[in-house]
C-alpha cells in the first residue's frame, strides 16, 4: 500500500485496522467496517489524496469461508483533472482498492452513499445480487432482479436449477412480429402527431 495512503488514513482513524493487501495493479488495503465511513471521509477529503472519484463497488462470496463475504470499493485520485480544494496542489493521478471482510450470519455494512453519491445504485446492485445489507442506504431495494424475487442469485449457496414464473402480466420477450407491429404504431402515433402541428 502507498505509504502516503497508508499514513494519511493512520492519522486520521487511529482505532482502524488497516491491513495492506497483496495486489499487482493498485494499492489495496482491507479496513474493518466500523470503520470504513472514517476512512472513506478521508480518501475523499485529505489534500494529500484526493480520491473524490468513487468508480466502482462490488461483493464476492467465499462461502464457506468464513468472513463469508468482501465488499470492494475501487477509488481514484484524478489529478489536475480535479482539484477538491480551491489553492492546494491536485494530488497524484492513482488509484486505490479498499475492502471490507463482512461476516455471513450479520451481511451489513454501512453505506458510503453520503460521500460518493454514485455508490446508491453499486449498493442496490449487490443488496439485490448478494444479500448484503447497506446501513442507512437511502433506497435499498431490488434494481436488477424482480421485486416479488426470492433469494440472492450470486451467492455460492443459491440453487442454480430454480425455475420461477414470472408474475409480470406482459411478455419478457417479443416476437419478431410483435416488434415489428409495436414499431408500426409507434411511426403512425408520431406521424399524427406531426400532421396536428
Amino acid at each position: 500500500m502507498d505509504t502516503a495512503v497508508a499514513d494519511a488514513l493512520r492519522l486520521a482513524a487511529p482505532d482502524a485496522r488497516i491491513e495492506p493487501a497483496a495486489a499487482v495493479d493498485m494499492p489495496t488495503a482491507y479496513v474493518d467496517r466500523e470503520h470504513l465511513l472514517a476512512v472513506c471521509r478521508v480518501l475523499r477529503d485529505d489534500p494529500a489524496l484526493q480520491f473524490a472519484f468513487l468508480a466502482d463497488v462490488l461483493a464476492a462470496d467465499y462461502f464457506p469461508a468464513e468472513p463469508r463475504f468482501e465488499v470492494v470499493y475501487h477509488f481514484a485520485s484524478l489529478g489536475s483533472a480535479f482539484v477538491t480544494v480551491p489553492g492546494v496542489p491536485p494530488a497524484p493521478a492513482r488509484r486505490f482498492r479498499l475492502k471490507v471482510r463482512v461476516p455471513g450470519a450479520d451481511a451489513i455494512v454501512p453505506t458510503v452513499t453520503s460521500l460518493y453519491p454514485t455508490a446508491n445504485w453499486l449498493e442496490r446492485e449487490i443488496f439485490d445480487l448478494m444479500g448484503l445489507r447497506f446501513e442507512g442506504h437511502p433506497d435499498l431495494r431490488r434494481i436488477l432482479m424482480a421485486e416479488d424475487w426470492v433469494g440472492h442469485p450470486l451467492r455460492k449457496d443459491y440453487p442454480v436449477q430454480i425455475r420461477k414464473e414470472t408474475a409480470s402480466w406482459e411478455p419478457i420477450q417479443l416476437s419478431p412480429e410483435e416488434f415489428a407491429q409495436n414499431v408500426r404504431a409507434a411511426r403512425a402515433r408520431a406521424e399524427k402527431e406531426a400532421g396536428k402541428k
